[in-house]
């Protein structure tokens, strides 16, 4: 523990090696007016490779900081944390995921109790409490805009809410209390870089493919705080209430913190999960279908948990945190605590994506891609630019229309082709800029035009193409690739079969056939190419087991 002494300003920070308490531990640093004990459950401290040559190594080193270990649910232990200290940020939690009430009760309100009496026993001056949103919610009724007047609900959605609350109560009654001043901060779902929860179980569930889908109709509005956003509201609180005139109106009052930036809760889960390359969510499925799951669910993990089973993800509160209006006024903590962001949320989602390059998907060609040319054919066909891929289907049906459906000539079908095209743009042209408020784009002659650069592109296609043929003919000439051999004779098959029937049926077929089956080889190329293999070895066993007895009988 550091020595308190030589006029320094010592203050402590619970859970300190937690998510949200790590951001405020090296901006209390960074400010330069506080020497910091980290208080926390774990013996010793240690140091994260990041934090290694970061402002927490070098207060520790330089004794600015130091760290103690302490369980809060031991009144001797806070009070030893807590000596010589002349605010407290009070942040130390259970996992909230786990909705086991014994251990959300003996951190949230006992151990708050004790954080209160270590407290008033050391003299302490001021103590800001980690509170939460979830101690107004109910798990039934939506919040929007929400102000601190509201009241606790008769019901919680879970064990930390409610146990949350407690200690908010407890922390809010304890002002005055020996000269001691309280306060509450309630940070609504906070992210930000170092989440051990909210990112990870994102990727995780967009590796297993689970990240496709939405809980509700996706329109529910949700309030997120950027973790540096959150520390910043625990320096305005404290400096608050080191303020004779700023105690008198926040001392023993609860705030909620937000980044001000209400978005859907959905798209921003999909920011998330795109900007680290995974596709976003789009299947919708009703409240009403999880609900039910949910509650099986739940109630199987307390038939098995004594066995050892893992606590689910799939709980009825997770489905109605997850389908819920959740957003929050910040406007008191503006007006009594100073407060304002400090990073915005598109910003603060551009710091988190970037601080996990390890979750990140992994970018790999598509062997569809790469058989066709890696280039425009690649992503017209595979739909990657969907608006290119409507234009071309659109062009292929006009093309089928007028030259196999009406059974003209190749010159009268190009000629009445062309003559539509022509009318077109010539009555576009003199269309003006703006239709009954509606803004028409005009094409321009460069849209007709073709660059030097795309000319180039265009060839460079064509000839990756050409080479992935000559490719195919190289592994085909050394006679070992069976695999690739019985891709060919299918695709030659195919080509075969078409060619049997008429011209106008096989662009009728044979087009969509080319766009489907490129996208489901793309989707599924490694179970397809699975199949492929099984098959082969399957024909080559069967070949060695002919040659044998081939052999036998001669």
């Amino acid at each position: 523990m550091g020595e308190v002494g030589g006029g320094e300003r010592w203050c402590v920070v619970t859970g300190g090696r937690g998510f949200a308490a790590r951001h405020l531990v090296e901006m209390l640093l960074r400010s330069g007016e506080w020497c910091v004990r980290v208080a926390d459950l774990v013996p010793s401290i240690k140091l994260e490779p990041q934090e290694e040559d970061g402002v927490l190594a070098h207060a520790l080193h330089s004794s600015r900081a130091s760290y103690v270990s302490a369980d809060l649910r031991n009144k001797a232990q806070a009070i030893k944390a807590f000596q010589g200290a002349e605010a407290v940020f009070h942040m130390a939690a259970p996992d909230s995921s786990i909705n086991n009430y014994h251990l959300h009760h003996s951190v949230n309100v006992e151990g708050t109790k004790n954080v209160i009496d270590a407290c008033i026993e050391c003299k302490v001056k001021r103590l800001i409490y980690t509170s939460s949103p979830s101690v107004v919610f109910d798990g039934v009724h939506g919040i929007y805009d929400g102000k601190e007047s509201m009241p606790y609900p008769a019901k919680f959605n879970d064990s930390y809410s409610e146990t949350k609350a407690e200690g908010e109560k407890l922390v809010i009654k304890a002002n005055g209390r020996s000269d001691l001043l309280t306060c509450c901060i309630r940070p609504s779902s906070i992210f930000g870089p170092g989440d051990k929860l909210l990112v990870p179980s994102l990727v995780a569930a967009a590796r297993a493919g689970k990240s496709k889908y939405i809980i509700g109709d996706g329109n529910n509005m949700y309030d997120f705080t950027y973790v540096e956003n959150v520390a910043h509201a625990h320096v305005c609180a404290e400096r608050t209430l080191a303020s004779e005139v700023g105690a008198k109106k926040a001392a023993g009052q609860a705030y909620f913190i937000t980044n001000m930036e209400p978005i859907k809760f959905w798209e921003f889960m999909s920011l998330i999960i795109e900007g680290l390359g995974y596709e976003r969510p789009s299947i919708k499925i009703p409240v009403s279908v999880m609900m039910p799951i949910a509650h099986v669910v739940e109630w199987t993990y307390k038939l098995f948990s004594r066995y050892g089973m893992r606590v689910p993800q799939l709980t009825p509160s997770r489905i109605r945190l997850l389908s819920c209006n959740r957003t929050f006024s910040c406007a008191k903590a503006k007006d009594q605590l100073g407060y304002e962001p400090i990073v915005s949320l598109k910003d603060g989602l551009k710091r988190t994506i970037e601080s996990y390059p390890n979750l990140r998907a992994e970018k790999r060609t598509s062997k569809a891609t790469i058989y066709l040319g890696n280039g425009n054919i690649a992503n017209t066909i595979l739909w990657k630019d969907k608006k290119q891929t409507f234009k071309t289907l659109f062009l292929l049906a006009a093309i089928y229309y007028y030259l196999f459906a009406c059974g003209y000539t190749i010159i009268t079908a190009m000629a009445k082709l062309l003559s539509v095209v022509a009318l077109f743009l010539f009555v576009h042209g003199m269309l003006p800029m703006e239709v009954f408020g509606y803004k028409i784009e005009k094409l321009s002659p460069s849209h007709f035009h073709l660059s030097e650069e795309k000319a180039h592109h265009l060839a460079c296609c064509v000839s990756s193409s050409w080479n992935s043929a000559v490719g195919i003919l190289r592994s085909l000439c050394k006679g070992k690739d069976w695999s690739l051999f019985f891709k060919v004779v299918l695709a030659l098959s195919v080509l075969n079969l078409l060619g049997a029937m008429s011209l106008q049926m096989t662009y009728k077929i044979g087009i969509p056939l080319v766009f489907v089956a490129a996208l489901v080889y793309e989707k599924w190329e490694d179970k397809i190419d699975s199949l492929f293999d099984d098959a082969v070895t399957c024909i080559l066993k069967l070949k060695s087991n002919v040659a044998q007895k081939c052999l036998r009988q001669r």
